[in-house]
């Protein structure tokens, strides 16, 4: 049997209810934090995932066409120098 020590029971409810009242501070600190994140973060210009792929492509076939360009000129240039006497 269980014997009721009421200077127990009241240490027991006030360590709940300071358990209770420390977990909704983290959660309003953590909840605070967000929200300024996304105020301070809202002010910049972020792309999406899409967009920087859609560029990184682009510069992939712009780099490849470049290089294409540059052997076509040293042809070029070889075969004017090979003309010229």
């Amino acid at each position: 049997m269980q014997s009721e020590n009421p200077i127990i029971a009241d240490f027991v409810r006030l360590a709940n209810s300071a358990a209770g009242t420390l977990a909704g501070m983290t959660r309003e600190a953590r909840d605070s934090a967000r929200e300024r994140m996304r105020e301070a973060m809202g002010g910049l210009d972020f792309v999406s995932r899409e967009e920087f792929d859609a560029v990184k492509d682009m510069a992939a076939r712009a780099r490849e066409e470049n290089e294409k360009l540059a052997e076509r000129i040293a042809a070029l240039e070889a075969r004017v120098s090979t003309a010229t006497p």
